[in-house]
């Protein structure tokens, strides 16, 4: 691997870190809407993210969707059919994600979505491991053997809240595993053909499973903040900084959103917490620590 500058890379870990540290403070733009359907929080966001999105494209960017259409076209048939595999099933597991977090987030905890992103890097490095072939040091299974037992105390507590934040976490875990394969095009056009397909996705299903049409100046104006504030701004945040960080660099500042989610679900929302899940918590972050400081040292070195 090539080493790293990181002389040169300090705006893109500012990047990863300001996208990071945004996704922490979702509660709060999620919570006034609790009483809305999970359901049509995700419509509104998709739909509303998908239409600027592809406003952004048409405006500024139609040089670079015409090169990455080109570029496209020269594919041998077997690297289009994979390229578009792995797109749409992006689509999907972003659709997926987004769905299980408000869902989540609203209906049974935020510590539970906190979890969900602790337990993220785990999961992936598991997937990677089984799907990718990808090599596991012994660092990073024990890294990996404590994450399972921090998960068995917190399911212990509260077996439901576990499920919840598995479900969330393996869903951005595929995500991740699936687009790590999905390279050579521009990012933003990547992003921006994923909420393409998820907003193909939910269109048909709108008619059937939304509620009435909301009437609220709040709910618009939440689901706007979301779909611009906590969507688009640190998805473009990210993709800027795997511009010169490595997946695994920007992994382990992924850490960042759930500690921030958990404490502001203890401090300011005061879910309740006992000695068990504080220990469940302390485990599985130490696993992810151990788990990204193996992979720091990897990439300063160069290995």
């Amino acid at each position: 691997m090539k080493k790293t500058d990181t002389s040169n890379t300090t705006k893109y870990y500012a990047a990863a870190i300001a996208a990071f540290a945004i996704w922490g403070f979702f509660s709060f733009a999620l919570m006034p809407l609790q009483n809305y359907p999970s359901l049509d929080i995700l419509f509104y966001r998709v739909f509303f993210s998908t239409v600027l999105m592809l406003l952004i494209t048409a405006i500024f960017r139609r040089r670079t969707f015409n090169e990455n259409v080109q570029l496209f076209r020269k594919l041998a048939y077997h690297q289009k059919k994979k390229s578009v595999l792995l797109n749409i099933g992006g689509g999907i597991f972003l659709t997926s994600n987004w769905f299980f977090f408000i869902y989540v987030m609203n209906h049974i905890s935020i510590k539970a979505t906190s979890l969900a992103y602790l337990v993220c890097p785990i999961l992936t490095a598991l997937l990677a491991f089984f799907v990718l072939k990808e090599k596991l040091n012994k660092y990073q299974r024990l890294a990996i053997g404590l994450s399972i037992g921090g998960c068995l105390l917190l399911a212990l507590g509260n077996m439901l809240d576990m499920l919840y934040s598995l479900v969330v976490g393996l869903s951005y875990a595929l995500y991740l595993v699936s687009q790590r394969r999905n390279a050579g095009f521009d990012k933003l056009l990547v992003l921006t053909f994923h909420f393409v397909i998820s907003a193909v996705l939910l269109l048909p299903l709108y008619p059937f499973f939304s509620a009435r049409l909301p009437t609220s100046a709040d709910f618009y104006s939440y689901t706007a903040i979301i779909s611009v504030v906590f969507t688009i701004i640190p998805l473009f945040l990210n993709l800027y900084a795997l511009k010169a960080l490595t997946s695994s660099t920007v992994g382990m500042l992924l850490s960042i959103n759930p500690l921030i989610g958990f404490t502001i679900a203890v401090i300011v929302f005061h879910e309740p917490v006992n000695a068990m899940q504080l220990t469940g918590y302390a485990v599985v972050f130490a696993a992810v620590v151990i788990f990204n400081i193996r992979v720091s040292k990897s990439v300063r070195s160069g290995k």
